[in-house]
């Protein structure tokens, strides 16, 4: 998959594996510091102006590969900026180009209520101390030659969360802020992150804890034909995880709820939205709080479902998510819901934490299953809404809803504003707020396209079990699903 960011990439795992293998070794209180000469080691810039400013910059990632802030500050979010890197990126918003005439009509200058245009030897210029970016000489321009450098962060950014200091760096207004993580791999300059807790679960399975994890339903069909959940749960294995179950499952259990909620909610008239995408569920809070209180469904996302449904065998289970969402992340230090995921790991994480041991994934056909196909297609775009109405045919009930299937933020901001004004055309809202559903994930491993293929035909080697069916047949009928619980 070729990305903006491929490069920022493999920087950014290859100091997480780092901080992996020195956690892995016990080493790494007296190895951190080490880190930014092994990768860096000069005397040549790779990257930057110099040596010095890249290794800050390693310096800073090996701090959130710790789930620490990379600048010290306190703050609980786990998208952070990377200062060090930020400053790269062009202060002002408003250049002039090369199409400047320098007419005589000095329509730009003129219009500016900032006195920040002046005329230079061969065009003009705009003082970026002055500029207020209100556009307007921009506007004025007959040549247009005045182009507006919207940061590839900021244009990313579906929440209008992102804005700067005064030396040009950014900032993340955590009011704002729905934890969704598109800036992280919108920024060329990598200096955007989200800090994780490898370590953590290192120090977990050192420990001799029960570790379990919980693999989302967007996997399958990301790494390539052959690479099936038994390949991911042999691995996890070796890696020291007592065992690994379909978040699938979970995607059941949602559904099931989610179909009981919407049934008694269609018989009021009361119109109501999903509640399994954190990134979703943080626009309905942050941004509709009426919304939230009053029609955004209870039940508990797949993720908080399966870790439930392991605490009640185990309540000394420590449960481990991992998938291709950064939301997840807040999912668990938010809103207080009892008994979700005790961590969450991206795809480049938990693969730098086995990489650091010298595991891979290996092909394998899968022995067991533990979702129905509807589960499974939990991580696609319009696959919650599909799960739900298959349930609604297994209970009996003769409810055919119009659901709004809302595919990436825009959209679901669409949705949000009709529901809050009483114009919303449909019963229910599914909302999604990456493109495809969670298989178009901040972390995926491949885009939606590209996995689109395997991943059909892995799931078509499923059985035909029915929802209810699976939940009953997994013991997983009887456990609590609404927040709360």
């Amino acid at each position: 998959m070729v990305t903006n960011d491929a490069t920022i990439s493999q920087i950014k795992h290859q100091v997480v594996q780092e901080v992996c293998r020195l956690a892995w070794e016990g080493k790494l209180d007296e190895g951190r510091d080490q880190i930014p000469y092994q990768l860096i080691p000069g005397p040549q810039a790779q990257f930057r102006c110099c040596i010095y400013k890249e290794r800050e910059i390693i310096r800073q990632r090996v701090r959130l590969a710790e789930g620490k802030s990379p600048t010290g500050n306190r703050s609980d979010n786990m998208v952070q900026v990377i200062n060090a890197a930020c400053e790269e990126c062009p202060i002002a918003s408003y250049i002039v180009t090369d199409n400047c005439r320098k007419c005589v009509g000095k329509a730009c200058q003129n219009t500016c209520k900032f006195d920040a245009i002046s005329m230079g030897p061969g065009r003009a210029y705009i003082d970026p101390n002055k500029c207020r970016e209100c556009g307007m000489c921009a506007q004025a321009c007959p040549y247009n030659a005045i182009a507006h450098l919207e940061r590839p962060c900021k244009k990313a950014c579906p929440a209008d969360a992102i804005t700067y200091d005064e030396y040009g760096i950014c900032v993340i207004d955590e009011s704002k802020c729905i934890r969704c993580g598109i800036c992280i791999h919108n920024c060329p300059f990598g200096a955007i992150g989200t800090k994780a807790s490898v370590v953590d679960v290192i120090h977990e399975i050192k420990a001799g804890k029960k570790v379990i994890a919980m693999l989302a339903p967007a996997t399958e069909g990301q790494f390539g034909e052959g690479i099936t959940m038994q390949s991911w749960r042999t691995a996890l294995k070796k890696a020291g995880f007592a065992d690994m179950v379909e978040v699938g499952l979970g995607g059941d259990m949602t559904a099931a709820a989610e179909a009981a909620e919407w049934a008694e909610a269609y018989k009021e008239g009361k119109k109501m939205t999903t509640s399994c995408c954190p990134a979703f569920v943080n626009m309905i809070y942050l941004h509709f709080p009426k919304l939230f209180k009053e029609n955004m469904s209870t039940t508990v996302s797949p993720m908080c479902g399966v870790s439930r449904y392991l605490k009640k065998l185990d309540p000394y289970t420590v449960t481990v998510f991992v998938g291709p969402c950064i939301a997840k992340k807040s999912e668990i230090n938010l809103y207080g819901i009892e008994g979700n995921a005790d961590y969450v790991l991206t795809y480049g994480e938990i693969r730098s934490l086995m990489y650091a041991k010298g595991i891979e994934l290996e092909p394998e056909e899968d022995s067991r299953q533990e979702s129905s196909v509807f589960g499974k297609r939990f991580g696609n775009g319009g696959g919650v809404a599909a799960a739900v109405c298959q349930c609604f045919k297994e209970m009996g009930e003769d409810i055919q809803p119009e659901v709004m299937k809302c595919n990436g933020a825009a959209e679901c901001k669409k949705a949000l504003l009709l529901l809050q004004a009483g114009k919303l055309p449909a019963d229910f809202v599914e909302g999604m707020v990456c493109e495809g559903g969670c298989v178009g994930g901040p972390s995926k491993n491949m885009t939606v396209a590209e996995a689109k293929k395997t991943r059909d035909a892995m799931i078509a080697k499923a059985d035909g079990r029915g929802v209810l069916e699976n939940l009953k047949a997994m013991g997983a009928d009887q456990v609590p699903m609404h927040r709360g619980k």
